[in-house]
């Protein structure tokens, strides 16, 4: 990375320009620093380009095709302008090294690494090819190595010989040796494509070397075409799960959901981005990020010698610019161009959040704090955020807690916590008043980050990296920005709803979810507000859906899963109790990978995630009266019953009842859970509890 040079703008959109990460014959790619401390890949159009018509469509196609995938394997768009004198597109920055520069350091990966990176790898696809779009240049440079994982990256107007990295079809070079044969004799091609390129990418991932490589182009490209993949480094029980993504007959290729099913990791297979030499590698280069976007002068200045160290050590480790999908894109309207963004806050990075250690036996269950009196009687769920669970406080503010050992942490006076909480990306944590302003915090330290005065929030429903979403005191919906605090859309409720019966909430890629007390659902379009689908009598209570990738989980009537986008049936489970009575009809859902857990009546259930394929049903000795949720941590499920009975824990592979814990009498718990650890109040009282393994 290189240091602004004469004629570089200082300031794009709410983005403090600190740096330059690329250039090339269309355009700049600069390292950005939002007002809440976010870093950011900045991509400008040269000034004597931007008035170019064929040039400013392909940069709106480029925003508008980001924006369509919104998986969690790609980097997402944080923010555009494509209209006025200087067009750009902010996205994610990753600071890790490509899975090229990976293997070139630190050799193959391990069976546990190769893994988890072929089904991250596949997800993945099946999010791009879900948005109706082909990647079409998969290859080791653009897979991005995060402590959170692989994410497929484009480099965009940075690589202008590559063009659009995520667009249609029939527009983009083929990169040699990892383009597929239809690519390479300019075939029309569709989904197999990338599937051929990941087969690609894996053989070089697990041998160290490319299937198909020479010293000449047209040369690798006649063997992609003819040949056969040289596979002889890579271990023979992968060669088995590669060898069919490269067959030649794009239908012979299986689909990116079989091979993430043929690559499942083990569990925890996510620790292999977090230890080791490579994971130390990423930590030092994300450390190097965020220190160089904690370095923010107040005013424009030239970078200091210790921004400038640091943008060296970024350039020598090799920071990679990362622009991918998205759906909270915060579009600045054309004009007079943007408005002065707010006053700049350093968020400090997200806490580690500390783990408990996993019980080896039913016999060890026992406290790990608590029961204390910690909250209001009636607060909200515990809201675990990292290193600390948030609580109504006993005098109606927000209080932080340790999760280590229930001791508070900070307290936010003057906030009306029972309006509800919820996290912004882990790191804020974000409650109104009694006047309906919105209140940022940070949740590390409880310094207060924004407020955003004009929210008229009465209750707040779900957030999102980038948008909050509130019930007003008019009964209307609204999205608030996070980085600008200012009301994107509002729209009258879709929904029925009361002060005191809000609608549960679920937000996920694109959509928010709505289910109200009359059971009526309502899913909106983050981007607008405009209803996309509904279900018209799916229960009699709020019962909050669950979301997991691309599909969402209800109770009620029927247990169900639905596609998110469009609402279609996957499949569903009539309740065997009543609906109508209150205890009658399936309550909410958990869903931990491809697990369902949910209480019909007396009973808790495991279903399959994909195919309702019921693993086990345990007796609970009352589930009467309560909605509260099943909490999934580590080996157990935990379930609040109601009648004196506690708090039951269950667990996940057999489905025994395994121990149980009473506080309180009648009164239903709210619960949660986070980092080896079960949250659940009652009464203003408050008891963290262990997990098995």
């Amino acid at each position: 990375m290189l240091p602004l040079s004469t004629g570089d703008p200082l300031r794009l959109g709410p983005y403090r320009l600190l740096g330059v990460l690329g250039e090339g014959g269309m355009g700049k790619v600069y390292f950005g620093r939002d007002g809440a401390g976010d870093a950011a890949a900045v991509k400008v159009l040269r000034p004597e380009l931007a008035h170019d018509e064929n040039l400013a469509r392909r940069f709106v196609r480029e925003a508008q095709t980001a924006q369509a995938v919104t998986g969690e394997g790609v980097a997402r768009v944080l923010g555009a302008r494509t209209e006025g004198g200087r067009p750009w597109i902010a996205a994610e920055f990753l600071a890790g090294p490509t899975l090229d520069d990976a293997v070139t350091a630190y050799g193959p990966l391990d069976d546990a690494a190769l893994r988890a990176l072929a089904s991250a790898l596949a997800r993945t696809l099946q999010d791009i090819h879900a948005a109706g779009l082909v990647h079409r240049d998969l290859k080791p440079a653009n897979i991005v190595l995060t402590s959170r994982g692989p994410r497929v990256i484009d480099f965009g107007i940075a690589r202008p010989e590559h063009g659009l990295t995520l667009t249609t079809t029939g527009q983009i070079p083929v990169t040699p040796g990892y383009g597929a044969p239809e690519q390479v004799l300019g075939q029309r091609v569709g989904p197999p494509a990338d599937v051929f390129s990941l087969g690609a990418v894996l053989a070089y991932a697990a041998g160290g070397r490319r299937a198909y490589d020479g010293p000449h182009v047209a040369g690798v490209q006649y063997q992609v075409v003819h040949g056969e993949p040289d596979v002889s480094a890579v271990p023979e029980h992968v060669r088995a799960l590669v060898l069919p993504c490269l067959a030649k007959d794009p239908a012979q290729r299986p689909e990116p959901a079989r091979i993430a099913q043929a690559f499942t990791p083990a569990r925890g297979a996510g620790k292999v981005w977090r230890q080791g030499p490579l994971a130390a590698d990423i930590g030092r280069r994300e450390a190097t990020a965020r220190q160089l976007a904690a370095t923010f002068p107040a005013e424009p200045a030239a970078p200091s010698p210790s921004r400038r160290r640091l943008l060296t050590t970024l350039a020598a480790g090799g920071a990679v610019l990362a622009a991918g999908g998205g759906t909270t894109a915060w579009w600045l309207k054309g004009g007079g161009g943007p408005k002065a963004p707010p006053k700049p806050v350093v968020v400090p990075p997200a806490a580690r959040t500390p783990e408990a250690a996993l019980l080896a036996s039913a016999a060890d269950i026992k406290p790990l704090w608590g029961p204390e009196s910690l909250a209001g009687p009636r607060t909200p769920a515990p809201l675990p955020v990292r290193d600390v669970v948030l609580l109504e406080a006993p005098d109606g503010g927000l209080a932080a807690h340790h999760v280590t050992d229930g001791r508070q942490k900070w307290l936010a006076s003057g906030v009306k916590a029972s309006a509800g909480y919820v996290t912004v990306s882990d790191r804020l944590v974000v409650t109104a008043d009694a006047e309906g302003a919105l209140h940022a915090f940070i949740a590390s330290t409880g310094e207060r980050a924004w407020t955003a005065p004009d929210a008229d929030a009465e209750k707040l429903l779900a957030a999102d990296a980038r948008t909050v979403y509130v019930m007003t005191r008019q009964r209307r919906l609204r999205a608030l920005s996070t980085a600008t605090r200012e009301v994107l859309w509002s729209r009258d409720t879709p929904v029925r709803t009361t002060a005191l019966e809000p609608p549960a909430a679920a937000v996920g890629r694109g959509r928010l979810v709505l289910f109200p007390s009359d059971g009526h659902v309502v899913v909106v379009d983050t981007a607008t507000g405009i209803t996309k689908w509904d279900i018209p009598d799916q229960g009699t209570a709020a019962l909050r859906p669950a979301i997991s990738k691309g599909t969402v989980f209800f109770g009620g009537r029927t247990l169900c899963a639905r596609s998110l986008a469009t609402g279609e049936e996957l499949w569903s489970v009539d309740a065997e109790s009543r609906v109508g009575q209150d205890s009658g009809g399936w309550g909410p859902p958990a869903v931990r990978g491809d697990e369902v857990y949910a209480v019909d009546y007396l009973y808790l259930h495991r279903f399959g995630a994909a195919d309702r394929g019921r693993k086990w049903k345990t007796y609970l000795r009352s589930y009467e009266g309560t909605r509260s949720l099943p909490v999934v941590q580590g080996g157990t499920v935990w379930v609040a019953e109601t009648k004196g009975y506690g708090l039951t824990a269950v667990d996940t592979r057999t489905g025994e009842d395994v121990e149980g814990y009473r506080f309180g009498d009648t009164a239903a718990y709210t619960t949660a859970g986070d980092g080896n650890r079960f949250f659940a109040a009652h009464d203003g009282r408050v008891i963290a509890l262990p997990v098995r393994a």
